[in-house]
């Protein structure tokens, strides 16, 4: 973190690989607008990842993080979704910040691979088994999100919702290229275990990013 911190300026600099406004598309903000900044880098390599080309920070040069604050709060939904990529792996009390200065809502969606910077108003953990969060960053969750490729992640979903705070909302999400094959089990297991719901990409069935 001490290199990012000396690199990325203490936050004024991020990696940014793109950034969009459009409807969020998974979990509990599904269908609500937001100014999304995808940011570079990401060292926990999920083998189905549908973002691969975020993973080498290299490929994006530091971008000024007022400017990209400005743009996004230039949009009508004033709420700014960060992801990656792994956005723990950078400074984000500067940003944040920033963007709540500008009246902007700040999202998160993090591995919490991570000891997590900045000041959020909504915490989405999507933990993976090859790098698991951090213990301080379940205690940030609002949102337990769990990608689902087979009944065995089911175990890894129930392990991290114990680790969660009693009022984050849980969802299980299968994975695109399984998730016709899987969604009959699914179905049923969040039908037996209620404390869970479905997320669904539905911004790939929209067709839109």
């Amino acid at each position: 973190m001490q290199k990012n911190q000396d690199l990325f300026l203490g936050g004024k600099k991020l990696p940014l690989m793109e950034e969009f406004y459009t409807l969020q598309g998974e979990g509990h903000n599904m269908g609500q607008a937001a100014y999304f900044i995808r940011i570079g880098g990401c060292d926990v390599g999920c083998s189905w990842c549908d973002t691969k080309p975020s993973w080498d920070a290299e490929n994006f040069p530091p971008a000024d993080a007022v400017e990209i604050a400005g743009r996004a709060a230039s949009f009508p939904a004033k709420t700014v979704v960060v992801t990656g990529g792994e956005p723990s792996l950078y400074p984000l009390d500067f940003f944040t910040d920033y963007l709540h200065s500008l009246g902007v809502k700040t999202m998160v969606e993090t591995s919490g691979a991570h000891l997590l910077s900045g000041c959020w108003d909504w915490v989405c953990l999507s933990p993976k088994k090859y790098s698991p969060p951090r213990p301080a960053v379940y205690k940030m969750a609002n949102e337990l999100k769990v990608v689902i490729q087979t009944e065995a992640d089911l175990e890894w979903a129930e392990q991290n919702a114990r680790l969660v705070p009693s009022d984050c909302l849980l969802y299980l999400q299968p994975e695109w290229s399984v998730s016709q094959k899987i969604m009959p089990w699914l179905t049923d297991y969040i039908m037996q275990n209620p404390q869970w719901r479905m997320s669904l990409q539905s911004h790939k069935y929209m067709q839109i990013p």
